[in-house]
């Protein structure tokens, strides 16, 4: 299986969806799209059902994405990892020997070049790659970095997720509700 233990990772966008993930097999919960105000009970709701919390740091609103917010999340809020495309926010999450997923978005080849300089200098532990439909992108940057991928971005279809999955990446990260039941 891998680090995570699963192939889906359910990302939540909504609130709505907390109960439904809570109660569901899912070890990891990807949190999306929070509110500062609402974090630190969220986090615990998940925690009191046995979730593991990957938090995108670069989507909190309310708290810029920096080392301080990094620093605040780590020791107040303390998910098992944090995502984010900033290196000193993955490195103060490394740090404090939280699990670090750096966040890449294949842009153009310019792009793929200096997130391969920030992997080098950070060592994520995962790297999320999005829009994560291009199986022989993952393969190279498995390739290259030998970190393990989580694919992530309009991954719409079980073939898809399969499709990932085959070229390498160890899990496929989706706010698509339909593809959560394919794990539980």
């Amino acid at each position: 299986m891998g680090l995570l233990n699963s192939t889906i990772l359910p990302a939540i966008r909504d609130l709505k969806d907390l109960e439904k993930i809570a109660s569901s097999n899912y070890e990891y919960v990807v949190l999306l799209n929070t509110h500062i105000g609402q974090l630190k009970s969220i986090v615990k709701m998940l925690h009191d059902h046995d979730k593991k919390v990957l938090l995108h740091a670069d989507l909190i609103q309310g708290l810029k994405s920096d080392e301080y917010a990094a620093q605040f999340l780590c020791r107040d809020i303390r998910p098992e990892g944090l995502i984010s495309t900033r290196k000193n926010v993955l490195l103060t999450a490394k740090k404090a020997k939280i699990l670090t997923i750096q966040r890449l978005f294949l842009l153009d080849s310019i792009a793929l070049e200096s997130s391969y300089n920030m992997i080098d200098t950070i060592k994520p532990d995962l790297i999320e790659v999005l829009p994560g439909l291009i199986p022989h992108i993952i393969e190279e940057i498995y390739g290259k970095t030998n970190v393990p991928i989580i694919a992530g971005g309009l991954i719409r279809s079980n073939e898809e997720v399969d499709a990932a999955i085959k070229a390498g990446a160890t899990a496929v990260t989706t706010s698509n509700k339909k593809l959560w039941g394919s794990e539980q």
